[in-house]
């Protein structure tokens, strides 16, 4: 065991404990995946990062994430934090981490990799190539309705949306329907479920987002999830359903704020969020 510079993450936030937090290792150097599985579960959150050297000239920096239950290719809110926590104290001797290109960070991860670009006062990530995407066949689809209480023709419209975790997504008619799902987790079984509706007009954000998820540090629902953003944007916009800038909110059955900044900037989808860190210190591993 070695002392190891630690970090642990608020993100999709600005106001500490409002978001979706990560635990960030900014030295993995030198454990097994089992140690690093190890930790992940020991912390209990829904996603543990290890910053490590990348191996490809290109990146910054390479990005291992694990869930209590296994490792991840890619995940947003991670991504995002772990960054943060790069940029903050992810250089020699614990100063900051410095990019190769000043107004582009590149991140190595098992999705391959993925640029980040300051976005104000935070950072955004380009959602990355869709690993299965399309319509969900209809056994699927009838589960779905049914673990959520729904009728299949509550479902407006459903897309495999899957940069890595595996997320379906579907469309309700509204955010307050959106907000007032219990689901049946006993139906939905290990689907990855990404659900969102359009807010009213004139409110704050442009739609309500939730995300179950059967690995999510002993819960069911993930509170602001960066991946699911992608996903849903990258299927709205390709549907014209969605503007080519808008704000998502995530979390609030959860007692969270989330808050997801999306552009559609032509080449790309820019997933963005505020990041704020509430631990930081080290870590026996």
């Amino acid at each position: 065991m070695r002392t190891r510079p630690f970090r642990q993450v608020d993100v999709f936030t600005a106001v500490p404990y409002r978001g979706n937090p990560v635990a960030v290792v900014l030295d993995g150097e030198g454990l097994s995946d089992e140690e690093l599985g190890a930790f992940a579960r020991w912390t209990n959150l829904s996603e543990t990062t290890f910053l490590l050297p990348p191996t490809t000239p290109e990146a910054d920096y390479r990005l291992r994430i694990f869930t209590p239950g296994g490792e991840l290719p890619f995940a947003g809110h991670p991504t995002l934090g772990s960054c943060h926590a790069w940029l903050q104290g992810g250089g020699p001797d614990g100063t900051g981490g410095t990019p190769q290109d000043a107004e582009r960070i590149v991140q190595e991860c098992g999705v391959g990799l993925v640029p980040l670009r300051r976005d104000g006062g935070r950072l955004a990530f380009a959602a990355p190539e869709l690993l299965r995407s399309g319509p969900v066949d209809e056994d699927l689809l009838a589960t779905i309705a049914a673990g959520l209480g729904l009728e299949r023709d509550d479902l407006r419209a459903h897309a495999w949306i899957d940069n890595g975790p595996g997320w379906v997504g579907v469309l309700l008619d509204s955010a307050e329907r959106v907000l007032a799902l219990r689901p049946d987790f006993g139906i939905l079984g290990d689907t990855k479920l990404g659900v969102v509706a359009p807010q009213p007009e004139g409110a704050e954000t442009a739609f309500e987002v939730r995300a179950f998820y059967p690995d999510v540090g002993g819960s069911a629902e993930d509170p602001v999830t960066g991946s699911l953003n992608a996903g849903i944007a990258q299927w709205l916009r390709g549907a014209g359903l969605a503007p080519a800038s808008y704000v998502a909110a995530q979390g609030a059955v959860m007692q969270r704020a989330g808050r997801v900044h999306v552009q559609d900037a032509g080449d790309d989808i820019w997933v963005g969020g505020d990041c704020v860190t509430c631990i930081a210190g080290t870590v026996e591993l």
